[in-house]
């Protein structure tokens, strides 16, 4: 079976080493040096290279000194030796120091120089400096690992023997974070008598892929989970647990097809594992990032030299126990990676089956696109999930496209409701050779493309006073858009020189049909999900509201129908106060222009006489189209397929649209009536008010005031 993934959706002057390792890099080292020479005299001076030292005692095992199973250096395979990373501390032990190597820009280069050298135990190491012990950390009086995360964060790195546990064909097997776990992610627990055992459990594991374990010492309890930092990343998982050091397996393979990665504006990270010169484009540092020979998750170009690309296996998850690990530099973009999926497609006699692997956990679902509803996979945390669709079944609406060639459409959504820029949309093929009734079991997968807007805006139907607006972050109103454009949502009274403020609250999306809808914005005025519509906030200082989102849509409708309450307040309008989950998976508080009620009841209900409604509605797009450059190769490929006998997925393609005149006519004029009656309603609604309030209110008075005097009554009140 083989695959070919590709996303859709997206001697140069080294200024870190030359320039600004002399303010950051090294300054770490040099203020350890001055300490040591006033304090403490166990601290190293790293200012020139320290020549190999005879060591005062014997060498000390590999791994947990101490405990049953390590073996000494001399006795442990080549094989079997691999490393352990503690970021954020440094080993102090100038009696065992071998050698000091500045220039040193790779980890890996580092970490195979210990790996040469058979006195080499452990090894310090930050960006440009490689520092090699003849000692490790463990089994020590007292500990000796010293914490060093500002200006810069270091890493301490120790040799291991995982002499009974599988080979390990990273760069490190483990990464160690001390008084840390897993909350509530165990999956089996063991007694162990080290760390190091713990450790070759969880490589040794088979029920489960174990991606990380918890030791406590004291105990000796070894719980090993199939869960790490970044499939939980932002779930708040990761907890303070003294006592405790978990360890995360950098062994696990990790999907790396159909990869984003998500940008970080105006930071860079202060120490990274690899720094590579002369690379040529953006596009090549990202591929070095995923072809690296260890766990990349970060990576940025050109923000620190001209063509340097720098990658690091941290990202924003696993940093969250680091003193100010990003360095700011307005203009600089760090590429963290969200999440990758492995797609494979298995060919059966009587069906096919789209399966699905994914580097964090996943929430959604996966349907054929023509079926959302009868043909669908719901997911809920899972890293691996499939879809079965029957050549016969009629719920999945799978095409023949020939004697023995099958395809159908389907789309990988994030949300349970509504389609967004994040969800992925592919054509999955299987082809049968029938001369020999033989069945082929690869995949050719492709995915190009740009997703384009289509169609035209529904008619807007708004209240007397008060708009609602979709427009691009410009502020020019839009009437259709396509999934994943930046739009804002934006609310406008009409009357300038009004004196009232508003809020909103209860606001929804609905579909075209009235048949699904999301709660946006709840009765307190907070928004239930910032990652699709974030919370309300005044333009500019002005009376309006906006709030930014990326355009989405529901899967069985192109229309998107926006429905809010909006109260007037005078002579101000007090934000709520909302909880939110920020990047880290942190709770944090925001403010937003709904008011809060003693109720958050959120079933629809209709407006209070001091509230009204107000709708806007939008045709989203979700068409996936592949680029026109990319045809003439996507068709060569799949010709090669085809001569091979293999089943391929491709790029999925706008269809040929046959429509009906007549029929177009009629929908246009259904449509026109529905508009005009609901326009009546506003304009007799809005009268009769009118002819009631006038005869309490002064003449001088405008529409608005009018309109909202009740609401001002009671607020008054």
């Amino acid at each position: 079976m083989r695959s070919n993934v590709n996303v859709f959706s997206p001697n140069s002057k080294f200024i870190w080493v030359s320039e600004m390792r002399s303010s950051l890099v090294l300054l770490t080292w040099l203020a350890a040096a001055a300490v040591a020479q006033e304090v403490d005299p166990a601290v190293p001076e790293p200012a020139a290279p320290a020549p190999v030292v005879e060591e005062t005692a014997a060498p000390l095992p590999l791994g947990s000194a101490g405990s049953a199973g390590p073996q000494a250096a001399s006795d442990c395979p080549e094989e079997a030796v691999s490393f352990e990373v503690v970021t954020g501390y440094a080993y102090s032990a100038p009696a065992f120091v071998i050698d000091s190597q500045t220039g040193t820009l790779l980890l890996t280069d580092c970490i195979d120089l210990c790996r040469r050298n058979a006195s080499c135990r452990a090894l310090n190491y930050e960006t440009g400096l490689c520092v090699l012990l003849g000692s490790t950390a463990d089994g020590q009086e007292a500990d000796p690992l010293t914490e060093s995360q500002y200006p810069v964060f270091t890493m301490y790195v120790q040799k291991m023997c995982y002499a009974e546990a599988p080979r390990c064909d990273s760069a490190w097997a483990f990464e160690r974070v001390q008084n840390h776990t897993l909350n509530g992610m165990a999956k089996k627990t063991i007694e162990a008598e080290s760390r190091l055992v713990c450790e070759q459990a969880c490589l040794a594991e088979t029920e489960f892929v174990c991606r990380s374990a918890s030791y406590v010492a004291s105990s000796g309890e070894c719980r090993l989970s199939d869960m790490d930092r970044h499939t939980l990343a932002g779930l708040g998982a990761f907890q303070p647990s003294e006592g405790t050091d978990f360890l995360e397996n950098h062994c696990v393979g990790e999907p790396v097809k159909l990869c984003e990665f998500t940008e970080i504006d105006d930071r860079i990270l202060k120490t990274v594992d690899s720094v590579h010169q002369n690379v040529s484009s953006l596009e090549a540092c990202k591929e070095l990032c995923l072809s690296a020979n260890f766990r990349c998750h970060t990576y940025d170009y050109n923000d620190t030299g001209d063509k340097v690309c720098r990658l690091s296996h941290h990202s924003v998850a696993t940093l969250t126990n680091i003193l100010e690990p990003y360095l700011e530099i307005p203009g600089s973009t760090s590429y963290e990676l969200s999440s990758c999926y492995n797609v494979t497609i298995d060919c059966r006699a009587g069906h096919m089956v789209a399966r699905i692997q994914t580097s964090r956990l996943f929430n959604g679902k996966l349907y054929a696109k023509g079926s959302p509803n009868t043909c669908v996979t719901d997911v809920t945390s899972s890293l691996d999930f499939e879809l079965k669709m029957g050549y016969s079944d009629l719920e999945c609406d799978v095409k023949r496209g020939g004697p023995g060639h099958y395809h159908n459409e389907v789309v990988l959504q994030h949300h349970d409701r509504i389609v967004t820029s994040a969800d992925l949309g592919l054509s999955v093929r299987c082809q049968y050779d029938l001369s020999n009734k033989s069945i082929s079991n690869a995949v050719d997968l492709e995915v190009k493309g740009d997703i384009q807007p289509v169609l035209e805006q529904e008619a807007v139907v708004d209240s007397p006073n008060v708009l609602m607006r979709i427009t691009d972050r410009d502020g020019s109103e839009v009437e259709a858009a396509a999934v994943g454009d930046p739009l804002s949502l934006l609310f406008t009274i009409v009357d300038p020189q009004s004196p009232y403020e508003i809020f909103v609250r209860d606001l929804v999306a609905m579909d075209g049909a009235n048949s699904n809808e999301i709660l946006l914005i709840d009765a307190a005025g907070c928004p239930t999900d910032e990652s699709i519509l974030q919370a309300l906030l005044r333009v500019n200082g002005t009376k309006d509201l906006a709030s930014a989102f990326d355009a989405f849509k529901f899967p069985t409708s192109d229309v998107v129908q926006f429905r809010a309450l909006v109260t007037p307040c005078l002579p101000r309008c007090e934000p709520a106060v909302c909880d939110v989950l920020d990047y880290v998976g942190a709770v944090r508080q925001t403010e937003s222009y709904g008011r809060r009620r003693r109720s958050l009841d959120r079933t629809r209900r209709a407006a209070s006489d001091e509230e009204m409604l107000v709708v806007q509605t939008i045709r989203i797009d979700d068409r996936f189209s592949r680029r026109a450059a990319g045809d003439a190769g996507g068709a060569e490929e799949s010709g090669e397929a085809r001569a091979a006998g293999l089943p391929t997925v491709t790029t999925l393609e706008p269809s040929s649209v046959c429509m009906n005149t007549s029929g177009l006519l009629v929908g246009g004029a259904v449509l026109v009536l529905v508009q005009l009656a609901l326009l009546a309603a506003a304009v007799l609604v809005f009268r009769r008010r009118r002819a009631k309030d006038a005869q309490g209110v002064d003449s001088g008075a405008g529409s608005l005031a009018q309109l909202y005097d009740s609401g001002y009554s009671a607020r008054r009140a």
